[in-house]
């Protein structure tokens, strides 16, 4: 059974985005809120907690997982960002999107689109998922918590734990945030194109 963290929405307990932090550090696959729902995350560099992620969610290797990110200045390292498209996300960040970019060779292979070598990226406007990046220092690969066969994410941490808690690490109890997907933008050489209709507002982009 994974450990259950109750982090405070809006003043996370530093001693428990440590622990939090320690635990994904060490493989562990974790259920933490974000700003549209809960997510499922893990290292970037763990190719066994991807591979329990996929399992769990009963995901093909084509399916495109995000790199959760604390700021625009590490979404940089990971994605190649031109003036305008980084003025845009400025704009937007942080907040309820994903961004579809050009990956950089800080990404491995296995996490980008296989054809375009793109990555998703986010900055999440949710303080549980902002502390424990900053205390990470590095991103979360991430990929919202929707069950096989469900239309819409989980949202309850309690459910999360008494459904899925023998195949986790660890589940915090952020609180309630929600269960609207992001918009989903994909920046390409002819501009931005929304991919799905989510919680953000797309109206900036013409949508």
């Amino acid at each position: 059974m994974s450990q259950f963290l109750q982090i405070h929405p809006d003043n996370p307990q530093e001693r428990l985005i440590r622990t939090a932090a320690d635990i994904v550090r060490r493989g562990g696959v974790i259920a933490y809120p974000t700003d549209s729902a809960y997510a499922l995350g893990c290292h970037i560099g763990d190719k066994s907690a991807l591979a329990r992620i996929r399992a769990l969610r009963q995901l093909d290797k084509h399916h495109n997982f995000t790199l959760m990110v604390r700021d625009l200045s590490e979404l940089a390292v990971y994605a190649k960002v031109e003036n305008s498209v980084f003025r845009t996300l400025k704009y937007l960040t942080p907040g309820a999107y994903t961004f579809v970019l050009p990956a950089t060779r800080e990404v491995p292979r296995r996490l980008m689109h296989a054809k375009r070598k793109t990555i998703g990226l986010r900055v999440p406007d949710n303080a549980v998922a902002q502390a424990l990046l900053a205390e990470l220092a590095e991103p979360l690969m991430s990929v919202t918590l929707i069950m096989p066969g469900d239309d819409e994410p989980l949202i309850d941490p309690y459910e999360i734990r008494d459904l899925i808690g023998n195949q986790l690490d660890l589940v915090i109890d952020g609180g309630y945030c929600g269960m609207e997907p992001t918009t989903v933008v994909a920046f390409e050489a002819d501009g931005a194109h929304v991919i799905r209709q989510g919680k953000g507002d797309s109206s900036v982009f013409g949508a």
